[in-house]
């Protein structure tokens, strides 16, 4: 997607830059300052990395839903389904779908079994060293390619609202971005990152709400005129392959050859087991008193992501209706722009202004959350128990999660940079396939299979994490088509630009071969049954309270 078309030509119909980035200033004081006042009860590292666990059930449902719908839900998923109708609202399904595995599978046990990171559960019986070091190599290849989604769409979104030509000047916002990011989780550690998320998941849905019900007011409340309109806009677009879609029915994106059917299934799989494995969003699990209150902010999570994606399509039908899919297409930042195009012709300068306004919040508040997780790890995991073996303060530890935000930040920027144009949900599904395949297989049977051992984590964590990361790199997502990241190259040879239907079955299986070719290695009986009567009653588990 060239990222560089027609921007000035469409400079007159986005709006006011001016109003546009006084928003976006008045958003960025505001959580500024909240964040800022959090931080002066940052005074462990429990504040630092799970805000003190002193957030309550629907405080936490809400940040969980503010981490979740990231940029790609609201502008890859609104663009995705004004251009590809049916198609595009798949990812909507999955997204959460997905949910479903997370509550009933992973959020209260994982609660009652760690303490800040993923690993705290993954190493609870299992050899700590080797175990904790894997878990946090996947987290930061995960939270690297989320990051990534991230970045790419900050800078699409911002290119489109101020009008900035060129890879060069999106490229500097996409730093902006990256800066403030890191400025955030320095400052403010969980508990600021946390109240930046609520905020945004608030803005960001009643916003969802205002759009959807001004777009059913200029349709008479009628859904069904939103989607005729919509295809009548799609029949007369101006490019052959684009009018020939029938956005009512399936198989616009993912149609046709048995090629594109078997791409979608690996995507399908991917967005459906991915979220039970994100490591940031797992780590909203420990902000939270007791495992009650995990299991109630998972259901508000779930009544609020589901609600904003009832809104993404109709947002999405009223965009190719109103807006029309050859201008979306032309726009800085292609499909993405769909959502803020939608604004302006609905609402004006101001809607549009407070609409990117928000989009802008959520790239600003999901980074964030990942970098806090992705530190985390790195501190905990790697410097605390692999490096220091455990001989270090707490202080220690923030201090070195602090270093590694900047690292982080500085190469998502590089790396957002590289991704810029990109469809930013595809990018996600992306990082979902290595969390579905690195992580939940280790996750599922640390918590539910008590044979499970050491070999058996390493096998299946860096099996699934390898093969994701070799398929996406030789697939059509990386080069070979024109859509690719690096489009002038061709050294693709795994047909599928989503590797879930490979990687995440073949980690499974190495999970179990892993712990049946090791039968040495039982554990300890004593650290299994503990972890079985913790994770299932949650005595003894970190900050526990007695219901």
């Amino acid at each position: 997607m060239n990222t560089s078309v027609h921007t000035t030509t469409l400079a007159a119909t986005v709006g006011s830059p001016a109003a546009n980035i006084a928003i976006f200033a008045a958003f960025v004081a505001v959580t500024m300052y909240i964040v800022i006042r959090a931080s002066k009860n940052n005074n462990s590292a429990a504040d630092f990395f799970t805000g003190g666990r002193g957030f309550s059930g629907p405080q936490n449902g809400i940040a969980i839903a503010g981490d979740y719908l990231s940029a790609a839900s609201f502008l890859g998923i609104a663009g995705a389904i004004a251009v590809y109708g049916y198609d595009g609202f798949l990812y909507s399904i999955g997204f959460l779908v997905a949910w479903l595995v997370a509550l009933l599978l992973v959020a209260e046990l994982l609660r009652n079994t760690g303490k800040f990171t993923m690993a705290d559960v993954l190493s609870f019986r299992l050899k700590q060293r080797p175990v904790r070091l894997a878990a946090a190599i996947s987290t930061l290849a995960v939270s690297l390619f989320y990051l990534l989604a991230q970045m790419a769409g900050a800078g699409g979104l911002v290119a489109l609202l101020l009008d900035i030509e060129g890879r060069v000047g999106q490229s500097i916002v996409i730093a902006v971005v990256g800066a403030l990011m890191i400025v955030y989780v320095l400052i403010g550690g969980m508990k600021g990152t946390t109240w930046v998320q609520i905020i945004k998941a608030v803005l960001l849905i009643s916003g969802a709400a205002i759009m959807t019900f001004i777009v059913l007011a200029k349709f008479g409340m009628n859904l069904s005129s939103i989607l005729g309109a919509a295809q009548d806009a799609i029949s007369s677009s101006s490019s052959e392959k684009v009018a020939s879609r029938d956005v009512l029915a399936p198989g616009a994106q993912y149609g046709g050859s048995l090629e594109s059917k078997i791409n979608f299934l690996s995507l399908a799989i991917a967005l459906v087991l991915g979220t039970a494995g994100l490591p940031h969003v797992l780590m909203r699990f420990y902000t939270v008193p007791t495992a009650k209150e995990a299991r109630k902010s998972v259901v508000w999570a779930i009544a609020l992501i589901g609600a904003f994606y009832l809104f993404t399509l109709v947002l999405g039908y009223g965009a190719a209706a109103l807006v029309g899919p050859d201008k979306i297409l032309a726009a800085a930042g292609g499909q993405n722009a769909a959502a803020p195009l939608l604004a302006f012709e609905i609402g004006g300068v101001v809607l549009l202004g407070i609409i990117s306004a928000v989009a802008f919040a959520t790239i600003l508040a999901v980074v964030a959350g990942l970098a806090i997780t992705a530190s985390a790890s790195f501190a905990h995991d790697i410097y605390a128990s692999v490096i220091k073996r455990n001989k270090v303060s707490e202080d220690d530890q923030v201090r070195v999660s602090r270093y590694t935000v900047v690292v982080l930040g500085v190469l998502g920027i590089v790396l957002g940079i590289l991704a810029n144009g990109q469809n930013i949900a595809f990018l996600v599904a992306l990082a979902f396939a290595i969390a579905a395949a690195a992580n939940l297989p280790t996750i599922v049977y640390s918590l539910y299979w008590k044979r499970f051992n050491t070999r058996g984590a390493l096998w299946s964590m860096y099996g699934g994490l390898i093969s994701t990361i070799v398929l996406i790199i030789f697939s059509p997502a990386v080069s070979g088509s024109s859509t690719a990241m690096i489009p002038g190259a061709d050294f693709a040879w795994f047909p599928l630009a989503n590797p879930g239907i490979v990687s995440i079955p073949l980690a499974f299986v190495l999970g179990i071969v892993g712990t049946l070719t090791s039968p040495s290695d039982n554990g300890t009986p004593e650290r299994n049954a503990e972890m079985e009567v913790r994770s299932l009653t949650g005595i003894g588990a970190e900050k526990a309270v007695q219901h």
